[in-house]
């Protein structure tokens, strides 16, 4: 879980994961649990907190039913493919997720 200060801390990776879930068309709903893993899973290292805006983003719209292509959601945050298909599934299960079993 996280603090209300982590919030204000990450304000700015917040904002960018508000743009790419607007570019993505993504629901409330997905935009909530991308938050919530976003601010439950955030790097020390500046230099990671984008590829994990990504993730987040990912695991928020798997976990909605609102899924969208790893390429679309690395596109919309400007980040790799890879950079998602990294951290994913990690930051599922440290959110207490399952990954889908496909």
């Amino acid at each position: 879980m996280y603090r209300a200060s982590d919030e204000l801390e990450n304000a700015e990776w917040l904002d960018t994961l508000e743009t790419a879930a607007d570019r993505l068309e993504l629901g409330s709903d997905a935009r909530s649990h991308a938050r919530d893993v976003f601010l439950s899973t955030v790097p020390e290292s500046e230099r990671s907190k984008q590829a994990r805006v990504a993730s987040s983003l990912y695991v928020g719209a798997l976990i909605a039913g609102d899924q969208r292509s790893q390429t679309a959601v690395a596109d919309a945050v400007g980040v790799s493919r890879l950079a998602v298909q990294q951290h994913w599934k990690a930051q599922l299960e440290a959110t207490g997720l399952e990954p889908p079993g496909w």
